[in-house]
């Protein structure tokens, strides 16, 4: 048996073990996962706990010269948060899978950059980007961010 033939026959094994792990994945849990945000300064980890989907901070860009581990919450209107590091910091909740338009509804979003939070909703579009909205009661008031899965 060739080293060609090997690595060849290795890499389908691989390949089709990954499609069939891939397509036993439910399509509520498709927002789990490590994301990238599309100015690159932000990664997020979503994951699923108690029937609810939530997102923490794994990483992110600042302009300043301070390491990641530096920055705090200090714009939370509650006094008693402000000494939470950013890194780590749990940043999206309550977000409730809807089968009906594939999407994830009812959660709030915590924006650390200016110490407020926000109703949330998340789908992925059709090029697999996450795409989460926060928005003040109504979703035409709001803004959107565009990730991209990287793990």
């Amino acid at each position: 048996m060739s080293v060609k033939f090997l690595f060849v026959f290795v890499t389908i094994l691989l390949f089709s073990a990954f499609a069939s792990y891939a397509g036993t994945i439910p399509p509520s849990e498709r927002v789990c996962g490590k994301w990238e945000s599309e100015e690159k300064n932000l990664i997020i980890q979503v994951y699923m706990k108690d029937n609810n989907y939530l997102a923490k901070v794994v990483w992110f860009k600042d302009t300043g010269n301070q390491p990641m581990s530096y920055w705090k919450d200090f714009r939370n209107p509650d006094p008693a948060l402000r000494s939470r590091k950013i890194l780590g910091l749990s940043i999206l909740s309550g977000l409730i899978y809807k089968p009906e338009t594939n999407s994830w509804e009812n959660g709030m979003v915590y924006d650390s950059k200016h110490g407020r939070t926000w109703n949330a909703s998340a789908i992925i579009d059709k090029d697999g980007q996450l795409r989460v909205r926060g928005y003040w009661h109504f979703k035409f008031i709001g803004r959107t961010m565009t990730f991209k899965r990287i793990g």
